[in-house]
This record gives structure tokens, sequence and C-alpha cells, in this order.
């Protein structure tokens, strides 16, 4: 289940409890990454020397404010993700701030339960729920879809240009990055019944309500979307109206490993988490291909027509500056990782966006090189059982993105707040939540 929350605290004081084991750094280097704040403006506004420091201090570091294991090493962090049976998937999706208890009374009147689906099921029941996943996310489908991707991106720079007619700037975040990955998910999975705007809102509401740090207030007014949210996907999931070739209608097709039909909440949990990922890390991508891409010299006019160009800036982007930057596991038992001694519980976060900046396996990581040989060696899809299904899909979008974007927008330069825009700093998530540019 998503709501119950992390407890924030190691499980106990000692080695053999939670607390930090030998070999989990030097004191000096464990006192120096002290002042790390996870949520804190310095990280979220530059993540890279902390992510830097880790790496080489402290490869495999106790955070005594979240209590969780912080490992940045790309070896330690694919050694994790190909080892679900060591380190288990069950504490992907809890929420990271404790929920109180008026917030859990919206959610549980809500009927508010996410058993393990997709992100979080380390059981027998994930491999055939991933395949109806992936049937949807497949590369024959993506391929067709790349009509539908265009014309909605199309139909939404229209638009831009519209805005930009009439007063001269734009933010490209919320009238297209944010928008584009919705429609065609919308379009691709056969989703009815709410419109762009209202799952936009959803989501991003399910995102910081279970991955931020929210101020008490803050927890109520976000519970609210949330409880509706699932509130209509378990009433369209239990309703039987969802045509047959839909996620829904796959969904209610499917078969569990003992032939039983898929329960109504498993269902509900793995649209939950799909209808989320689909859409919102996508955008979020998105945001910062087109970003960096504008503010990185003389790329801007070549992603219009360079084949090729725009494929390779977002798995660039994806590398150094991932919109999934970590992720969580948890240990099954006492267990070794880069020469720490972990107790069994141990709550990992990965840092995805750590490993994508190892020198040890991209030479000068801090330069932006969209052709480099080894590029596809990041883990910002993760790697493994649970790799990301929908990450052909997210790929091929932000690449169409870019292309349509600076072929439509050729006269465009980014405005002076996009050098230092607002960023979405949760755990697991970062990206700008602006993409200002204005007419030359």
């Amino acid at each position: 289940m998503i709501f119950p929350a992390l407890d924030t605290r190691a499980p106990g004081s000692g080695a053999t409890e939670g607390g930090p084991a030998a070999g989990s750094g030097s004191a000096d280097a464990r006192d120096s990454l002290g002042l790390l704040d996870l949520f804190g403006d310095p990280y979220v506004r530059d993540p890279h020397p902390w992510l830097d420091r880790l790496r080489s201090e402290a490869p495999v570091h106790h955070d005594p404010v979240t209590g969780l294991w912080l490992v940045s090493r790309h070896e330690d962090i694919r050694q994790v993700l190909l080892a679900p049976e060591a380190f288990l998937p069950d504490n992907a999706q809890d929420a990271v701030t404790p929920l109180p208890v008026p917030v859990l009374r919206i959610l549980v009147r809500a009927g508010f339960t996410l058993p393990p689906a997709l992100a979080n099921n380390g059981t027998a029941s994930h491999a055939g729920l991933r395949r109806v996943v992936t049937r949807f996310f497949n590369a024959r489908r993506v391929e067709a879809a790349v009509p539908v991707i265009e014309r909605i991106a199309g139909e939404l720079l229209d638009g831009v240009r519209s805005q930009l007619d009439a007063t001269g700037d734009c933010d490209l975040f919320t009238s297209f990055a944010q928008i584009l990955p919705c429609r065609v998910l919308m379009e691709l999975l056969g989703i009815r019944g709410v419109d762009p705007a209202t799952l936009i809102r959803w989501s991003d509401a399910a995102l910081e309500l279970f991955w931020g740090r929210p101020a008490v207030e803050r927890q109520l007014e976000l519970a609210e979307p949330v409880a509706a949210f699932h509130q209509w996907l378990t009433e369209t999931v239990r309703s039987g109206t969802a045509p047959a070739d839909s996620f829904i209608g796959a969904l209610a097709r499917h078969r569990l490993p003992d032939g039983r039909p898929l329960d109504t909440g498993t269902a509900v949990g793995a649209c939950f988490f799909v209808f989320v990922a689909g859409q919102s890390t996508t955008g979020q991508l998105i945001a910062t291909v087109l970003l960096r891409a504008l503010t990185e010299s003389g790329l801007w006019p070549r992603a219009a027509g360079e084949a090729g160009l725009a494929e390779a800036w977002v798995e660039e982007i994806l590398r150094r500056e991932p919109p999934v930057t970590t992720w969580r596991r948890v240990t099954a038992q006492a267990t070794e990782l880069g020469g720490v001694t972990l107790p069994a519980g141990a709550q990992l976060l990965l840092m995805l966006m750590g490993s994508g900046s190892d020198p040890e396996v991209f030479p000068q990581p801090e330069q932006m090189c969209p052709y480099r040989e080894n590029i596809r060696h990041h883990l910002a899809f993760g790697v493994g059982r649970h790799r990301c299904p929908g990450a052909s899909l997210a790929r091929t979008e932000a690449a169409v993105a870019l292309r349509a974007a600076a072929h439509a927008l050729p006269d465009v330069l980014p405005a002076a707040e996009a050098v230092e825009p607002p960023m979405l700093g949760l755990l697991s998530f970062r990206a700008p939540l602006k993409v200002a540019v204005e007419r030359r």
C-alpha cells in the first residue's frame, strides 16, 4: 500500500538494527555530508556536487535525516536492481513523509489502497501484469504512435505560436511539455471520462503527497485530488464499460497465476502507477530536454533538422538529468553492498541521477556529449525485472517534442527567467516547472 508512511528513522540505533554500519564512510565524509538535505534548495538547484561527493567519499551513505541508505555508484545501483530477491521493491511507493490521521481519513473514506501491482510488486503476479503493460508500450506500438505524437505536438505548438504572437512570450512547460504526454497516453490507452487538465492535476498531487515533504496543511489539500483520482479509477474499473482494446479493458481480462481474474484493487494500483508515470514523468523529461536545448549554444536550430540529434540529446539528458532521480529498495536480509554491511530491512535510496555521472562509466560526465558511445548504459529507466516499461515511448515523445518545437519555433530564445526556473524537488522527481521563452 502506498499511503502508510515510510518511517523516516532508521529501524534502530546500532549497526545490526539499521543505523550506520561498519564501512559506511569515514567520520570526515559522514560529517561533511551531514548538511545534505535532499529537499533543500541547494540540492534541488544543483544536486551534482552532492552526488559527486557521495560517490567519491561515501558511496553507500546512511542519511541521518531520512534514515535512508544513499547508494550512488553506477556499479552498486546496477547490482541492487538486478537482484530483486535480495533488494525488494516493496517500499518503492511508500509515502516519504508520514501522513497524519486527518489525511489518512480522507484517503480511507475514498477507499484508497494500492496493493502490489507494478513498481512495488515483488510477488509472482508481477510478470503477468508487466506483460499487460508492455503490450501497450512495445516497439511496434510506439512506432505506430509517432504520427499521433506529431499531430498532438503540432496542435499544441499552434497554440504556443498564437500566444507568442499575442504577448511575445510563453511557458513551454504548461503549454506544451506537460500536456503532450498526457494527451498521447490518453489516446494510446483509451482513457475516457476525464479531461487532460484534471488527470495532470491528480497526477501531480499524487507525486507531491507521496514523494514530497509538504506541511500538514498542504498534505490535506493534496489528499482531496488524490482521493478523487483513486475513486475515479475504481469506478471506471468496476463499471466494466472500458473498451476491450483499452488498457483498463486488458486488465479486466487478465488472469493471475492461479487463474483468478485480477481484483479491482490491483487493477486500480496498476492504472494509478501507469497513469502517473506515463505522463507526469515524461512531461518532466520533455521540460528538461527543451530547457537544456534552448540554453545549449547552437543546439536549438540543429535539433529541427539534423537527423538523430533530437534522439541523442534526449539520451544525454536521461544520463545527466533524468526526471526520475532516485528509486527505493529494501534489503530482504543482512547483506554487503559497496563494502558496507547493511542489516535486514535497510531502506535504500538509489541515486539514479548520480549514477549517470559516474566517471568510471561515463568519461567527462559533466560535459553534454549527445553521441556518447556507451550512452545507453545509463540507469534512468532502471534495469532488470522492474525496468520502466514505458522507456521507448518516453524517449520517442521527448525526441518528437524537441524536433517539433525547434522546427515550429525557430525564432524563440530562453527568457531571462529560464536561467533559474522554479524546480520540482521531490525525493524521486526533479524537473523545471517553467520553460520561459520569448521571441527574438
